[in-house]
């Protein structure tokens, strides 16, 4: 934006959709990722810390191409190689997993920090969103898909959400009944943009021009569709007959996975979206997002997403969740929960009895802050609702203000 009298830009105005937090917001955010990564590690999922920046052709290999218009692209000036700047962690996650840790059974990771996009996700977005994310290496069953969103589930919970509505589809689905359909590569991916908007009827346009035969198009058009509870499994089984078995397993995963959550998270509210394939080029099984009455945008998204680590020579099962603590913590904010929290004023001096007592008084937990001038009044503008007050034997008591 520019100044209006001298045309020149403003230099304290941030770039569009980049956000930064103020007290006490920036606080209670910070709180909220204390809380979310003390979950995982109680689940037994270690942290990691990967950097802000690598080079361009880690972040961007295999699957993690399509994140190739998010990235912000640099030079870096000590090798001359393109470097990137990571737009989503999960990859570096897998890296390390393949190539750092090199463990043979089931590892769980987790991860927080900040990611940066070169266009925000959603309307209304931030591109430096705070990530947070967990991740299962080494097991391909359904029991790890339950687990992280339980997991997520938790998180939430712990967050201050309060009713969990879970999405739940499967890109095995759609991927079995348009390589059974024969479809070529570029069919199947404007067939995939159009199921991603419900558009009917551009799904059937684009089947009927493409001369799919009658049993493939009505099946891969009824994805549209099929959504709803747990019993538009077995409508789906009914409408998807005759479809090859990797359709099937998918179906039967689903059945498991949901009957499995129902015991796990007895007040989750579950809908089954056959049509949903978000991350699609980017997921194998299992595609999952979570969502709360009154909020637009979804609050954590993951999937599966097999042998992600195979181009760092491990191709590991691999399932996982990331969300956005601030969009989180903005879905949650209540005024009542983010009022400033009170301090102490000290006097300041070289008494070593009041240096104790400021100590002692930290080390309990409370916020105590010299005060470098003035008295009561300017300890109220700082925040402090209490002082340190000299008593007649030489202590020092705390007193309101």
């Amino acid at each position: 934006m520019n100044d209006k009298l001298t045309g020149k830009h403003s230099p304290w105005l941030l770039p569009d959709a980049v956000e930064e937090l103020l007290p006490p917001d920036a606080r209670a955010l910070e709180q909220l990722r204390r809380t979310s990564l003390d979950t995982c590690e109680r689940w037994g999922y270690a942290l990691v810390m990967p950097p802000v920046i690598e080079y361009l052709e880690a972040l961007l290999s295999g699957v993690a191409h399509d994140l190739d218009l998010q990235t912000f692209k640099l030079t870096d000036q000590l090798s001359g190689r393109m470097m990137g700047v990571r737009a989503d962690i999960t990859p570096q996650a897998a890296r390390i997993d393949a190539h750092q840790l090199r463990g043979e059974g089931t590892v769980r990771l987790c991860y927080t920090g900040t990611v940066l996009r070169t266009r925000p996700e959603a309307p209304g977005g931030a591109r430096n969103p705070l990530q947070l994310g967990a991740e299962l290496y080494g097991h391909a069953g359904i029991e790890s898909d339950v687990e992280i969103i339980a997991l997520m589930a938790e998180v939430l919970a712990e967050a201050g959400i309060e009713q969990l509505h879970l999405d739940l589809g499967h890109v095995g689905i759609f991927r079995g009944l348009a390589e059974q359909a024969g479809l070529s590569a570029e069919v199947e991916a404007a067939l995939w943009d159009a199921l991603q908007r419900k558009a009917t009827v551009d799904i059937a346009t684009l089947l009927d021009e493409h001369d799919v035969p009658a049993p493939h198009r009505d099946r891969l058009s009824a994805l549209a569709r099929l959504s709803g509870g747990v019993d538009v499994l077995d409508e789906a089984r009914s409408v998807l007959a005759g479809a090859n078995g990797v359709v099937n397993e998918a179906l039967d995963a689903l059945a498991a996975i949901a009957n499995a959550l129902t015991q796990w998270l007895p007040g989750l509210i579950l809908h089954i979206d056959l049509g949903e394939l978000r991350g699609y080029r980017y997921h194998t099984g299992v595609v999952f997002a979570a969502y709360t009455p009154g909020v637009a945008q979804e609050l954590a998204r993951g999937g599966r997403y097999d042998d992600i680590g195979a181009v760092f020579g491990r191709a590991r099962p691999a399932t996982g969740f990331s969300t956005d603590l601030k969009a989180l913590y903005a879905a949650v904010r209540k005024p009542q929960a983010i009022e400033a929290v009170g301090a102490i004023a000290a006097p300041w001096g070289e008494d070593p009895v009041l240096h104790a007592r400021v100590k002692a008084l930290r080390g309990a937990g409370e916020r105590v802050l010299w005060l470098l001038s003035g008295g009561a009044e300017d300890a109220r503008a700082q925040g402090c609702d209490r002082m340190l007050a000299s008593g007649p034997d030489g202590d020092w008591q705390v007193v309101d203000i």
